[in-house]
């Protein structure tokens, strides 16, 4: 079972939707914005990843935040709950197949795993 998380609306979510539809990938896609994200899941996920790699500091969410959030990104739990209260914050997509995950979408990555 393959799982995808992200932002419907993402143009980089886009793009892997697009690829995993042409190259006949079926998958469930969790939506943060209207669906959430808990604790658990979060948690989970950063026994797997750095919160460093987790957390899309480019992006225009994390840039709107103040100095002292962006340095508590270091600590997991106030990590996690800047996550669950701005899950725009998490990289996309994030992508669970054999108990791997993979973060963003890069196609030549994609294509050593699926």
């Amino acid at each position: 079972m393959i799982n995808i998380y992200g932002i419907k609306n993402c143009d980089t979510m886009k793009k892997a939707f697009t690829w995993l539809d042409e190259h006949g990938i079926s998958y469930t896609f969790h939506d943060y914005k209207k669906l959430g994200i808990t604790t658990d899941k979060l948690t989970a996920w950063l026994q797997d990843v750095n919160v460093s790699q987790l957390i899309n500091t480019k992006g225009t969410t994390f840039k709107k935040i103040t100095p002292q959030q962006q340095e508590s990104i270091h600590d997991n739990a106030q990590a996690i709950d800047l996550m669950i209260n701005q899950p725009s914050m998490i990289k996309r997509p994030l992508v669970e197949v054999n108990n791997k995950i993979l973060l963003g979408f890069k196609p030549t990555d994609w294509e050593m795993v699926f």
